[in-house]
């Protein structure tokens, strides 16, 4: 049987004693749900901040209105501003962080319904990553959960450079 995702990442979290916590916008505390959902995560999930609109990501989670306002929230900036937010109000080691257009309006020509962004800040670096969902707005949050955990355990097992 396989492992799911956020069962090989707790276990090497665990292993590793590193702690996690998680910035979530368009998910809703869904990649946050999935991590709970293994037995002992109190272990090595801190927590989560959900930061829906422009302003509960400045006041939560620091990300800067020039950001906002010039790149707006579904942005590699956005993302990585989040992710460091996160990681610094909970003090974990590692946090990912997603936004992105769900459905099914708020799409434009440059960012079509389903764009997602993703963030992973780290000590040792911060990266992102981008995706554009096809699904529905239930599906495309699922796949963005699904990416994130995989984003976090493809640090976990050295995949980033």
């Amino acid at each position: 049987m396989e492992t799911s995702l956020e069962m090989r990442i707790g276990s090497i979290l665990t292993q590793r004693r590193l702690t996690l916590a998680t910035a979530e916008s368009c998910t809703g505390g869904l990649i946050s749900d999935q991590i709970t959902n293994v037995a002992g995560s109190s272990v090595y999930f801190l927590g989560g901040i959900i930061a829906y609109s422009y302003e509960a990501k400045a006041a939560l989670l620091n990300v800067s209105w020039d950001t906002l306002n010039a790149r707006g929230a579904v942005s590699h900036e956005t993302v990585l501003e989040m992710a460091r937010g996160a990681r610094s109000a909970l003090n974990a080691h590692i946090a990912v962080s997603v936004s992105g257009i769900a459905g099914p309006g708020g799409g434009t020509e440059e960012k079509p319904v389903g764009t997602t962004w993703l963030g992973l800040v780290t000590p040792e670096g911060e990266w992102t990553r981008r995706f554009v969902w096809n699904g529905g707005r239930r599906q495309n949050k699922r796949y963005s959960s699904e990416a994130a955990l995989q984003f976090i355990l493809d640090y976990l097992e050295g995949k980033l450079k």
